[in-house]
């Protein structure tokens, strides 16, 4: 089939895990990575966003307010950082990827995207909280990437002069497809850099194929469940949160999907619960630790907001390590969960990593 044959070739990220060892993230040297496979058993970093009944961040948070659960059962901290850029703490390298996909969105909606994201570029006078860069996706592959800078201004200003291309295909194996592509070259992209990176696309998402996973074989599945456990591995080990601001466009996609990657957001522990849909853009963002922004209805100024939003997480958040245990078998996949010790508070991390014997 040829939504398998983009599928895997999508699946192929060893460059990406590669990359992530050169960021400076952990302190001792990876000894062998392939695509499936972490060889060996380290600390585990988490970046925690922590947030009120209004989703404003919550500062001055000590680590005895923080419960971390790994398969439900606590799980002692080896070291535990509280970062508040505006209160001066030291903090890491944050970079900020915007994402233009003109894969899946249609000529009208690709332009609502770059309308959006030009407004959060001018928002505040043109003066960014932290460092922006962009990126164009066409079916013909990543654009090069605009120099990362904080001026609102100077951005929004090429990327007038930098017109996005028609999408030339239809097939929504091959908008699948592509889309698993370009996420993989922009993941290597940024694991490439050092500190904490968040990538914001903006995008309709691509589709769930929910078709498709009644013709999935034992051995399609196992190969589904690589490409997942690369993905989330490289996304961690890249030190990346990705987040998905839904931008329909006219035409849209079925408004179902906007909803229906919720019943896929568990933790997938084994071949025989890889499906297609465990690679969405929404189900990934959720479980990096990002947002799926799903209420702008493509209104340019509430775009804007939504992708502020997702540069909130930058300004104020929580980095807490702890040791991986030992697993028993290949790509045995653990829960992650958070809990703060303060009512009406709530914590947004990471959903689980794959962890190796």
């Amino acid at each position: 089939m040829q939504w398998l044959r983009l599928l895997i070739a999508a699946s192929i990220l060893s460059p990406i895990i590669l990359a992530a060892q050169q960021t400076g993230r952990f302190s001792s040297p990876v000894a062998s990575i392939t695509p499936a496979t972490e060889q060996q058993i380290r600390p585990v970093t988490i970046d925690v966003a922590v947030s009120d009944r209004s989703g404003k961040p919550v500062r001055g948070l000590q680590q005895r307010d923080f419960t971390l659960l790994n398969d439900k059962q606590p799980n002692s901290l080896i070291s535990f950082r509280a970062v508040d850029l505006d209160a001066g703490t030291p903090a890491p390298p944050t970079e900020m990827l915007l994402v233009i996909d003109a894969i899946n969105a249609e000529g009208l909606g690709v332009e609502r995207e770059r309308e959006g994201i030009k407004n959060f570029l001018q928002s505040n006078g043109g003066r960014l909280t932290l460092p922006v860069s962009l990126v164009t996706l066409t079916d013909s592959g990543m654009g090069k990437p605009m120099a990362a800078s904080r001026d609102g201004n100077a951005l929004a200003s090429m990327l007038d002069q930098n017109a996005t291309g028609m999408r030339l295909f239809s097939s929504e194996f091959e908008r699948f497809g592509l889309s698993l592509k370009a996420l993989d070259t922009t993941i290597a992209y940024e694991s490439a850099k050092p500190g904490r990176k968040l990538i914001v696309w903006v995008s309709p998402g691509w589709p769930l194929l929910a078709k498709a996973a009644s013709d999935l074989t034992n051995t399609k599945q196992r190969q589904i469940f690589n490409a997942v456990v690369t993905t989330s591995t490289a996304l961690r080990l890249g030190d990346i949160t990705l987040y998905d601001v839904v931008a329909r466009g006219v035409s849209g996609t079925d408004v179902s999907e906007f909803s229906d990657y919720t019943q896929f957001l568990q933790g997938v522990k084994s071949p025989s619960q890889a499906y297609p849909a465990n690679l969405a853009l929404a189900v990934l963002a959720v479980q990096s630790g990002g947002l799926v922004l799903n209420g702008s209805n493509d209104l340019p100024a509430a775009m804007a907001n939504e992708i502020a939003q997702s540069a909130g997480d930058a300004r104020s958040f929580y980095v807490l390590t702890f040791q991986a245990g030992q697993a028993e078998h290949a790509n045995e996949y653990h829960n992650l969960q958070v809990k703060i010790d303060q009512p009406g508070v709530t914590a947004r991390t990471r959903t689980g990593y794959y962890a190796q014997p």
